[in-house]
């Protein structure tokens, strides 16, 4: 076995995440303190807004007149390919029962949450696809309450068109309100009563840090990080579309690792030949994040099988997996560990960060060997139930008395023996002995 590195990365996604935790951890214990208050301190303080925090429905149409048809119809476009995929997830979500035990019956019960707070974060650009990723999901999953956050724009509300995106995919609460500010407010249900079950959406690492400190209160979507890209590919890719691949996601920000995995060495070569130039030719700001991303986080790595490429791929379980590569099938099979897989040249990660469907938040930090991203089922609850004739009590009384005796459960034990007294008062059963300690 060979693996080469062409090029190594000189930091980690890790090397910048513990600056934020102090910051975070001060600002939730003051708005659960302080609530409403803090909250909008905050507000003023960061994010320069004084205004009303929820939109009320005379500004979302009003809002929505401002946005042009153009835009209207790709978002519109971009929600209805999200809420197919998401629907076809919830269908194959299932409720079932079955009979375990003569006169045992158990089954499951699938569940939405009952309310859902959806962040998409605020910035120089509006992070429209954010917005109805979270909100269309979860309203394709049936959760009652969907409350969706953004912070301001230039001044003003939310960019237009992010609010437009969480109106039109189904929010019930819109609110001007970002950052940490913005997690907290959702999580304790301040302004609206309604404490939220869930919280998604991408942020930057405060919010990803607000998230993380809150979960157990709140569940969450994924333990995010940095945006993360990895392509595979052999001697059939196009050394062109591979670099582009990779500038293209490295432009998420001074932190976003790109790396290549290949069984070529000439297109390991050519591609990273490719890629400053296509950087040197983006605007200023892509420019400036996909620089410091690909000189501090890229990396390119050689090996001599698929086999030793399957296996890097899934140590690295990258965020987003392209595979350009011959039998994309194989590859397909083999692979195991990735927040999205985007097989063939013809498909690309930001097909699927914008409008393909399938949903774009997504694990990041090897967090793919063990979870998936966003999808419906992170809005719903599968509950178990059960039930059992008398008969089967008894068959099932005699067994759970044995075994919570061994294991020194005696109060366990005695919840059987009433029932089996009850029902069988002339059969004698074999309990076990009683637990003396």
């Amino acid at each position: 076995m060979s693996t080469r590195y062409l090029k190594k990365a000189a930091k980690t996604p890790e090397t910048e995440t513990a600056t934020a935790q102090n910051v975070v951890n001060e600002m939730l214990a003051e708005i659960e303190k302080r609530g409403e208050a803090a909250v909008r301190d905050y507000a003023r303080k960061l994010d320069k807004w004084e205004g009303e925090l929820i939109a009320t429905p005379e500004q979302l149409a009003a809002n929505a007149e401002t946005v042009p048809l153009k835009v209207r119809q790709d978002i519109d476009f971009a929600i209805e390919q999200v809420s197919k995929f998401a629907l076809a997830q919830r269908d194959s979500l299932r409720e079932f029962r079955t009979e375990l035990h003569p006169g045992v019956t158990a089954g499951q019960r699938v569940l939405p949450v009952n309310v859902a707070g959806c962040y998409a974060p605020a910035g120089r650009y509006a992070h429209i696809a954010s917005a109805y990723m979270g909100v269309a999901t979860a309203k394709a999953a049936g959760v009652k309450t969907i409350i969706a956050c953004s912070g301001p724009f230039r001044g003003g509300p939310m960019h237009p068109y992010l609010m437009y995106a969480f109106h039109k995919a189904g929010a019930d609460v819109i609110m001007t309100l970002g950052g940490v500010q913005a997690i907290a407010t959702m999580a304790y249900g301040l302004f609206t009563g309604k404490p939220a079950d869930v919280i998604v959406g991408p942020g930057n690492k405060f919010v990803a840090e607000a998230k993380r400190m809150l979960f157990g209160k709140v569940g969450i979507d994924v333990f995010a990080g940095p945006s993360e890209v990895a392509v595979i590919a052999d001697d059939s890719a196009d050394p062109a579309i591979v670099a582009s691949d990779l500038v293209g996601q490295a432009e998420h920000g001074h932190e976003s690792p790109a790396w290549l995995f290949t069984t070529s060495e000439a297109l390991a070569q050519d591609v990273m030949q490719r890629v400053p130039a296509l950087i040197d030719q983006l605007p200023p700001t892509a420019r400036d994040a996909a620089g410091a991303a690909w000189r501090d986080y890229g990396e390119v790595i050689v090996c001599d099988t698929r086999e030793e490429v399957v296996e890097i791929s899934d140590r690295y379980a990258s965020e987003h997996l392209e595979v350009q590569t011959r039998d994309l099938d194989w590859w397909l099979e083999n692979l195991t560990c990735y927040g999205s897989l985007f097989l063939g040249e013809e498909t690309t990660v930001a097909y699927g960060d914008k409008a393909s469907g399938p949903n774009h938040v997504l694990p990041t930090k090897g967090a793919a060997r063990y979870s998936g991203g966003l999808s419906v089922h992170k809005f719903m609850k599968t509950f178990t139930w059960q039930r059992m004739t008398r008969e089967a009590a008894r068959d099932i009384g005699e067994v759970t008395a044995r075994i919570s005796r061994l294991e020194g459960m005696e109060a366990h034990a005695r919840t059987a023996d009433d029932r089996l007294a009850k029902y069988f008062p002339a059969q004698a059963f074999e309990l076990g002995e009683p637990v003396k300690v």
